[in-house]
């Protein structure tokens, strides 16, 4: 009997796709994050957070094993087509004014993401390698059937970028801050930097697109020295000697492994935190209060207020959040004569380990929201720093995301690491054009890694 042929469905809503095949296939996988659960993608469009209203039109792509009742999914991704280039935190607005000033359509493009959160982690999941470069083909064969510009699959696992570059789509390379539960090394640090060849070789200036932004990606972004967020760990032993891949014992043990000048600075703004009067309590999961859910709202959309934007994320969202997910979150309030003042959000992950026998570090804590009713001297760093670092230590927590960007934060010893998008044109000379471009901020890049092993926060072994 001849073997059924594999078969790839575009399914326009999260709310149609199999949540149990979903949740299966995602914790099999090597790098899975709670943001890539089917209850978070379906709350983000229940909740009409990430809606074609919003720009945000799901086409999750599957595909197929089997027949009627035997059917098996064995590869999916969450894809979504876009008329606009927010929410997304790798930049592209310059590729697409490029595109408009040749009168060549750039939207819609397809985006292979979770919307609004630029977390690493499995975004084309698969049962092996086979699958996952069958899923990269299909998906890069319906946008061509489609007419749609281009494909881009944000903060990718490394499976991912090794499909990916072998499918040849193109690599980008941005820079996040990431805190590990142990005193690093720079020779672990450079460890663990990318194999040869995963960098973008050099190349010549020119080409259709003229502008394509600062290396890094925002518009004044500078590149950063770059580790990559998943691969296999290389701690090599602590600068204070309390031997390799050790935990942190406590908050002042983690602030003695800091270079002098990084732990009185930490220590004094932690101290016109407390001395303005502010202490802070934390709840996790069912624990925290639909009260405290409120306030944080109130928080979160403030933030956003502030900087001209209405906020990606709807309050009926993390409604969604505490019925559906509530141990993924953890909430810190801080509090000043009794009355709450502001608040940090922290996602936690709590994926199982993967049936394939893969080696998931489960305790990673991500540093994902926050905002404050009043304004107090140091509060965002005590929140959004201090607080959750001490909470991972106190709680055995392995690592701690820090988001996008952000130098100020390796001050705090969340260390440089890599975080890749990969990326298909259809048009082959902005294609071309593009690759110049990303070669040249690869460059760039790699440049900036010389500065920063110059500047890490740990002070250095006798």
């Amino acid at each position: 009997m001849a073997e059924a042929a594999i078969i790839a469905r575009v399914i326009g809503t999260a709310l149609d796709v199999d949540a149990t095949a979903w949740n299966a296939l995602l914790a099999s996988q090597s790098h899975p994050t709670p943001f890539m659960r089917h209850e978070y993608l379906a709350a983000l469009e229940a909740s009409d957070s990430a809606t074609p209203r919003t720009g945000w039109a799901p086409r999750f792509m599957t595909l197929w094993d089997g027949q009627g009742d035997d059917e098996v999914l064995i590869a999916a991704c969450p894809m979504y087509l876009k008329n606009h280039s927010y929410g997304e935190y790798v930049f592209d607005w310059a590729w697409a004014s490029a595109y408009e000033q040749h009168g060549v359509p750039y939207y819609p493009k397809a985006v292979i993401a979770v919307p609004f959160t630029p977390v690493p982690g499995t975004r084309l999941m698969a049962r092996d390698d086979s699958a996952r470069a069958l899923l990269v083909q299909a998906v890069c064969q319906w946008c061509e059937d489609e007419n749609v510009s281009s494909v881009h699959i944000l903060f990718a696992s490394h499976d991912d970028v090794l499909t990916s570059a072998q499918q040849d789509l193109m690599l980008r390379h941005t820079v996040q801050f990431h805190w590990k539960n142990v005193a690093p090394t720079l020779t672990a640090a450079r460890d663990s930097l990318p194999h040869a060849g995963e960098a973008a070789p050099a190349s010549p200036e020119g080409g259709a697109l003229t502008a394509l932004g600062q290396p890094g990606g925002g518009e004044n972004a500078a590149p950063t020295l770059i580790t990559p967020s998943d691969a296999p760990s290389s701690e090599g032993a602590s600068p204070t000697g309390g031997g390799a891949g050790q935990p942190f014992q406590d908050f002042d043990h983690f602030l003695a492994s800091l270079a002098q000048d990084k732990r009185k600075k930490i220590r004094q703004e932690r101290r016109r935190v407390a001395d303005a009067g502010v202490s802070f309590r934390w709840s996790r999961g069912a624990d925290i209060s639909a009260a405290d859910w409120d306030f944080f709202y109130r928080c979160y959309e403030r933030t956003y207020l502030e900087h001209g934007n209405p906020p990606y994320l709807t309050r009926d969202f993390f409604a969604r959040m505490a019925a559906h997910m509530p141990e993924a979150w953890l909430l810190f309030v801080a509090e000043r004569d009794g009355k709450s003042i502001a608040s940090s959000l922290i996602a936690i992950s709590a994926l199982p380990s993967s049936a394939s026998g893969q080696n998931h570090q489960n305790s990673v804590a991500y540093g994902r929201y926050w905002g404050a009713m009043e304004r107090v001297d140091c509060l965002h760093f005590e929140a959004c720093y201090y607080q959750p670092l001490q909470w991972c230590i106190d709680h055995g927590i392995d690592r701690f995301e820090g988001g996008a960007q952000g130098e100020h934060k390796m001050a705090r010893a969340l260390l440089p690491v890599q975080a890749t998008s990969a990326h298909w044109l259809a048009h082959p000379a902005f294609a071309e054009a593009v690759e110049r471009f990303l070669a040249r901020e690869g460059e760039g890049v790699q440049g900036y890694m010389g500065e920063l092993q110059a500047r890490s926060p740990f002070r250095r072994a006798e």
